[in-house]
């Protein structure tokens, strides 16, 4: 318990005396993983929007394979991504691997699965005629699915917590495809690792308290957002 008290008293040492290498890595955190989430949030929003409205020969499993990638271990994804992008893979010529996008592809990856399925079962939950009659009112196609999202806002940004927190709290994948690179790469699960690994437990505490703070501000905004209530 007494290293639990000095973990978490480092951490707010940390926050309010301004480290500026902490600071640093935080930020490198909400970057790769707000860029991520919004990559995995486009793609499987409008795949979650097809498969919740079509219907198609294979269509279920299709959901089925898109349900089991909620389930994706990152560190197959970590191996898949770099395979891609190591010198002799497809895309090795950009030279990505142990670089930030690197880290967005591998976590965009884990995202969008999650997104697909909650968006279709959210479409799903819809009233079936809904879809019929925006389309009777005259609206385009962007209109509808515009629409359609609305109308299911509330379990997209569930999707959207969900998403954001699988792509943040991953370490795995992180470590494979972008190495911990220091300035560069490393964000604050790969620094927790490094810390205890070092020995220096107090410090990776304080990095996990701080992690645990971020990912708590960010879905405190999203859940302002998402149950902030309609003008009658």
């Amino acid at each position: 318990m007494e290293l639990i008290g000095e973990g978490i008293r480092e951490a707010f040492r940390l926050i309010f005396t301004g480290d500026g290498q902490v600071y640093a890595i935080a930020a490198r955190s909400l970057a790769v993983s707000g860029v991520a989430t919004a990559i995995g949030l486009t793609i499987g929003s409008l795949l979650g929007l097809v498969l919740g409205t079509r219907s198609f020969v294979g269509r279920n499993l299709v959901l089925s394979l898109v349900n089991t990638g909620m389930a994706l271990p990152p560190v197959v994804v970590g191996l898949f991504v770099f395979m891609v992008l190591v010198r002799d893979g497809p895309l090795g010529r950009l030279h990505l691997l142990f670089t930030p996008a690197a880290m967005v592809l591998a976590q965009a990856i884990i995202v969008t699965p999650i997104v697909t399925a909650l968006t279709a079962a959210a479409i799903q939950g819809l009233h079936p005629r809904l879809r019929l009659q925006i389309l009777a009112l005259g609206a385009s196609r962007w209109q509808w699915a515009w629409l359609m999202f609305k109308e299911a806002r509330l379990p997209l940004l569930a999707a959207v917590m969900l998403g954001f927190g699988a792509a943040i709290h991953e370490v795995g994948a992180s470590l494979m495809v972008g190495g911990n690179i220091k300035d560069e790469t490393r964000v604050l699960t790969t620094a927790t690792v490094l810390e205890t690994q070092k020995g220096n437990f107090e410090t990776a505490i304080a990095l996990s308290v701080i992690l645990l703070l971020v990912m708590y501000a960010v879905n405190l905004a999203l859940t302002l957002i998402q149950q902030r209530r309609r003008p009658l």
